[in-house]
């Protein structure tokens, strides 16, 4: 009679040793992104993340905002090129900006993170992007979940997502009604593509144009997959500033859809944004993606951010305070526009002229 062996979780396809191997990894980082508020409240590996509300006393009529997002098919990118440490900027940018459109100042996040299969070190990397994102965005990372689905991804397949939560005294919310006629548009400098439009990208370097990932490209100077891997860029310290230094109305953060359609998101129903193009050249990465693809100007700028990863709305009379803190902070920033009031035929936000070449 032969002998038979039980199925097991690990026949199965799931490793709880390298699940666990994988936290004992991330607990450096994780431990890095600790605010007052959450130190010595628990720790990496606990069933929920903690955080001191007490620290909101400090408030009149705290209004606690929240967000979640991921990086879509950029994570394809980090796996076929083996880098895993920088996708976690993409995912707290994502997640944290959105929060500070309200002028919600981001406290925590928690993230999820799914594999086909857990690599401990791999798998420690994207946390320390994560983590290192924290940093740079002032929140505390207070925990998260590793999901390993073996059947459903490839050993080597991941995707992540994350959530966060800020919060904003409510007399200082920013909003549509706050926003002004003859208040200036503001346009802060992507790093690249950020985390949108990337199935098109995709679409266009590999499979119309044939583009490996390896292919040094001139106008990048560096390969083609270092520049699509570029992190996105980290506003929320930047404009909290902002609110800090001068009066401000409000922001759009440039995501899926581009710039007209977000920024149109924060505009009243009774004013419209007008964005000149002449103020800004995008980067090579724009025009590249729009000659190789022979991607017209308009589905471009539905899809990517065309150089502006973030906005600011501001009266006219803090234009300069507003540009001297984001000189201050590194960020490139510029007007690129106005507030003006609505006509019969204008929608909330458009693009004008011609990019500056």
């Amino acid at each position: 009679m032969s002998e038979t062996t039980g199925a097991s979780y690990a026949a199965a396809g799931v490793d709880i040793e390298a699940g666990d191997r994988a936290v004992e990894l991330m607990k450096e980082w994780v431990k890095k992104t600790q605010r007052p508020e959450v130190a010595g409240l628990g720790g990496l590996g606990g069933f929920a993340g903690l955080f001191d509300a007490s620290a909101l006393k400090r408030y009149e009529r705290p209004l606690l905002a929240s967000a979640t997002d991921g990086v879509g098919t950029k994570v394809d990118l980090a796996r076929k090129m083996g880098v895993y440490d920088t996708i976690g900027h993409d995912l707290v940018g994502m997640v944290v900006d959105d929060l500070v459109v309200c002028g919600a100042e981001p406290l925590f996040m928690t993230d999820y993170i799914c594999v086909g299969k857990v690599h401990p070190e791999r798998v420690a990397a994207i946390v320390k992007g994560i983590a290192e994102g924290c940093v740079l965005a002032g929140c505390a990372l207070v925990g998260g979940e590793t999901a390993e689905h073996p059947g459903l991804l490839g050993p080597d397949d991941f995707d992540v997502a994350g959530a966060g939560t800020g919060v904003v005294e409510a007399d200082r919310l920013l909003g549509p009604d706050r926003i002004r006629k003859g208040d200036a548009v503001i346009a802060m400098a992507s790093s690249g593509l950020h985390s949108n439009g990337y199935s098109l990208v995709r679409h266009v370097f590999f499979d119309r144009a044939g583009w490996s990932l390896d292919r040094q490209v001139e106008e990048f100077g560096r390969t083609l997959g270092e520049e699509l891997l570029e992190p996105t860029r980290i506003y929320s310290l930047d404009c909290l500033a902002l609110t800090r230094t001068t009066e401000v109305h409000g922001f759009s953060h440039v995501t899926g859809g581009g710039l007209a359609n977000n920024l149109a998101r924060v505009v009243p129903d009774d004013l419209h944004a007008t964005v000149d193009r002449s103020t800004w050249t995008p980067g090579a990465v724009f025009d590249l993606v729009g000659k190789a693809g022979q991607v017209e100007q308009l589905e471009l700028e539905k899809t990517l951010n065309m150089g502006v990863g973030m906005i600011a709305i501001v009266p006219a009379e803090s234009v300069d305070a507003a540009l001297t803190t984001l000189a201050d902070r590194g960020i490139d920033s510029w007007v690129a526009g106005e507030i003006t009031e609505r006509g019969a035929h204008t929608s909330g936000a458009e693009l004008v002229g011609g990019y500056a070449r």
